[in-house]
């Protein structure tokens, strides 16, 4: 196996931090010839060091390890980590597998990267261990956007707010969910207007509402200007919470879709009839439609 470039994380959400850390990965293996590469863990550690307190995933690792390779990382490690991995004293990790699996010859990690049994290690200490390994450490400074710094539970933190406009400038794209389109009660297509209704597995939902959102089929046949709303739909008395989306121009039947939030609308309210929830529906539909005028004059 070839000598690399290495970075080490969870990397949920692969958000615009991560990104700018893989890409100092991608051109200092390109300078020294080395293979840019990213170990990452499935599941995450705090699954099993600490259940009651793991976060929800942001992207499945498919879809994590699909965007780091995006960003030009040749290699993924993923560990399968366990309790055994977790009692690892922070030498031990560094000589199985960053020295002896992928053979490193730098390190870069964030200034909060933490490794080994109860989290001893820290960067100064990778650092050390590099010197008697044969690596060298960088350290990458966190991203900041707005005042706020870069991470994971921020970016988790604002989806679940509904705040999916300034995700998406956390993420460096749109927050986004994949699913299969499910029948549904079919009173939109016959009392409001028709709907695709989104079943997923995804973990993070942004709280209900009504959203400005971009709908792509995920069997390659075409993207959507759409407006979405997640909710108990309580006009008409609903009793589980759905994902129902209108696409402002097509006619195509879908199957599999991927939903990424544009901004959010306003939030989800009972109204007096299914007629005045139809004439609200339409004057989402005309914000919308202003929403992704602007954009294409913006992009133009």
């Amino acid at each position: 196996m070839s000598e690399s470039v290495l970075t080490i994380g969870k990397f949920d959400g692969v958000h615009a931090g991560h990104a700018y850390l893989l890409s100092q990965v991608v051109a200092i293996a390109k300078e020294r010839g080395l293979t840019p590469a990213a170990m990452t863990f499935d599941p995450h550690p705090a699954c099993v060091v600490a259940p009651a307190r793991a976060p929800r995933p942001l992207l499945s690792l498919e879809e994590r390890c699909a965007r780091i390779r995006d960003l030009g990382i040749e290699r993924i490690y993923v560990l399968n980590f366990t309790a055994e991995i977790a009692k690892l004293s922070p030498e031990e990790f560094v000589s199985q597998y960053v020295h002896d699996e992928l053979r490193a010859r730098m390190v870069i990690v964030g200034g909060n990267f933490r490794f080994g049994n109860k989290q001893a290690g820290d960067p100064v200490v990778l650092a050390d261990l590099g010197q008697r390994y044969g690596f060298e450490t960088r350290i990458v400074d966190a991203v900041k956007l707005r005042g706020l710094i870069v991470s994971t539970s921020e970016v988790r933190r604002r989806v679940a707010n509904g705040e999916v406009s300034l995700a998406g400038r956390l993420l460096g794209r749109p927050y986004g969910i994949e699913g299969e389109i499910v029948t549904g009660h079919g009173i939109g297509s016959k009392q409001t207007v028709p709907t695709l209704n989104l079943q997923t597995s995804a973990e993070v939902l942004p709280r209900d509402g009504v959203y400005i959102t971009r709908t792509t089929d995920l069997e390659g046949r075409g993207t959507w200007d759409s407006i979405t709303n997640i909710g108990m739909r309580p006009t008409f008395d609903g009793q589980e919470r759905t994902i129902e989306t209108f696409l402002l121009n097509h006619g195509t039947q879908l199957n599999r879709i991927r939903l990424e939030f544009l901004r959010h609308v306003r939030e989800e309210r009972k109204f007096e009839s299914p007629e005045a929830l139809k004439a609200q529906i339409l004057r989402d539909v005309s914000r919308a439609q202003t929403y992704f005028r602007r954009v294409v004059r913006w992009v133009a």
